[in-house]
């Protein structure tokens, strides 16, 4: 199975990335996570892109706040799949890198999900390794009918509930 690599711009965004971790351990998708910054770091950070397909990744996912160039710079140096998780900061309550992580230019696709949305960019990075891998689309197929499950049991307590009222 393909590998996930996991890169955050500052261990300030390690909070998002846990989510990430816990949702690809719970799906058994192996993963790296490394701390590269697109500014301070870049030599790093694209060293890791421009090898990440022949040290067995599959997809990364880069989560960066602030100006979250990250991702884009991630993209840039690699043809694989890369998702990008715009983080909360003090300034604009993280629209600054939702804006700078979905505003790629033509020819540099970054898959962006919501502001913090960790377990997304895992569950994506899971549905495209699993496009090659019938064992993991099973585990996704079976979470999505447990989580459907989970919700169902909440519309029957709810209107139980209300039943009652």
């Amino acid at each position: 199975m393909k590998k996930v690599g996991i890169v955050m711009g500052s261990d300030s965004d390690l909070p998002v990335i846990k989510k990430a971790t816990d949702i690809l351990e719970e799906l058994g998708v192996p993963y790296e996570v490394h701390i590269y910054s697109a500014h301070r770091t870049p030599v790093q950070a694209r060293d890791f892109a421009l090898g990440a397909s022949e040290n067995g990744f599959g997809v990364l996912i880069a989560a960066a706040g602030m100006a979250a160039h990250l991702a884009g710079a991630i993209a840039a140096n690699t043809i694989l799949p890369v998702i990008g998780i715009p983080c909360k900061s003090p300034c604009f309550d993280g629209m600054d890198a939702l804006l700078s992580t979905v505003e790629m230019p033509t020819g540099i696709p970054v898959a962006t999900v919501a502001v913090g949305g960790g377990a997304n960019a895992a569950l994506l990075a899971a549905q495209i390794i699993a496009v090659n891998d019938k064992e993991l689309a099973d585990k996704l197929n079976n979470k999505r009918a447990h989580d459907a499950d989970a919700v169902l049991k909440k519309d029957e307590r709810v209107n139980e509930m209300l039943k009652n009222l």
